[in-house]
C-alpha cells in the first residue's frame, strides 16, 4: 500500500475586515478535497458563534495543556488577552484523507507554521486601501470606536508583513478576488500534472504571486502609512 500524498498547507492571513471570510467560504465551496482547520480559542463565544464550527471553545488551562503536549502548530495570544491556535491534529487528519489543508491564521501564526512546514503557500489578503478597511469595519456593526480604531492600528502593522507571503490577493472586487484565490490554490496542484488547458489558471495565479504584485500594494501601503497611528 502507498503512503499517503503529504498535503499541500496554505495559509491565509489578512488584516480584520479584508473579507477573508468571505473568501474562504467561497473557496470552500470551490476547491474539493480541501480541509479548513477550525482554530482554538480561550475567548467567548460572540452572537450566533458555534462551538467546533468559527472555533473550537475551550478553557485557558486547557489551552496552556494543550501547549504543553506540543499539541499546536502555531498558537499566539491576541490583544494581550485570549488565545488562539491551530492543532496538529487537522494536519494528520487532512493526509490519512489525501486532503488539503487551509489555514485561516495570523502574520504571527503564519511565520510559526512556515518554520515548520517550509513548504506551506502563504496567501496575503489586502483591502484596496485603509479608507474601505474602516467602512468595512463600520458597516459590520460589531465593535465600538476604541476597538475600530485598534483593528485599524493592527493592519497597519500587519501589513507591512506583506512581502513575506508567497502570494497577495487585493480584495477590491469579490469575484475575482475569489477565481484569483481559486487559482493560487490550484495551481500548486495542477504544477504537479499540467496540462495545456490548465496554463490559464496558473496565469491567474501568477498575477498574484509576490514579485508580480508589489507595484499595486504600494499605494495600499501609503494609504495607511499617511494617517497617524491610534493611540
Amino acid at each position: 500500500m502507498s503512503e499517503p500524498r503529504k498535503p499541500i498547507v496554505y495559509i491565509i492571513s489578512a488584516p480584520s475586515g479584508s473579507g477573508k471570510s468571505t473568501l474562504v467560504n467561497e473557496l470552500l465551496k470551490l476547491v474539493p478535497k480541501l480541509d479548513f482547520s477550525v482554530s482554538y480559542t480561550t475567548r467567548s463565544p460572540r452572537g450566533s458563534e458555534q462551538n467546533g464550527k468559527e472555533y473550537y471553545f475551550i478553557s485557558r488551562e486547557e489551552f496552556e495543556q494543550m501547549i504543553e503536549s506540543a499539541e499546536f502548530l502555531e498558537h499566539a495570544t491576541v490583544f494581550g488577552k485570549s488565545y488562539y491556535g491551530t492543532a496538529r491534529r487537522f494536519l494528520r487528519e487532512a493526509e490519512a484523507k489525501g486532503h488539503d489543508l487551509l489555514l485561516d491564521i495570523d502574520v504571527q501564526g503564519a511565520a510559526q507554521v512556515k518554520e515548520k512546514c517550509p513548504d506551506a503557500v502563504s496567501i496575503f489578503v489586502l483591502p484596496p486601501d485603509r479608507q474601505i478597511l474602516e467602512w468595512r469595519l463600520r458597516r459590520r456593526g460589531e465593535d465600538d470606536e476604541a476597538t475600530i480604531q485598534r483593528r485599524l492600528d493592527t493592519a497597519r502593522r500587519e501589513i507591512e508583513n506583506y512581502d513575506k507571503y508567497d502570494y497577495v490577493v487585493i480584495n477590491d472586487k469579490l469575484e475575482e478576488s475569489s477565481e484569483s484565490l481559486q487559482a493560487i490554490v490550484l495551481s500548486d496542484r495542477l504544477r504537479k500534472t499540467l496540462s495545456g488547458s490548465d496554463t490559464r489558471m496558473i496565469e491567474l495565479a501568477d498575477r498574484c504571486r509576490l514579485s508580480n504584485i508589489r507595484s499595486r500594494v504600494q499605494p495600499i501601503l501609503e494609504s495607511f502609512r499617511n494617517l497617524p497611528a491610534q493611540a
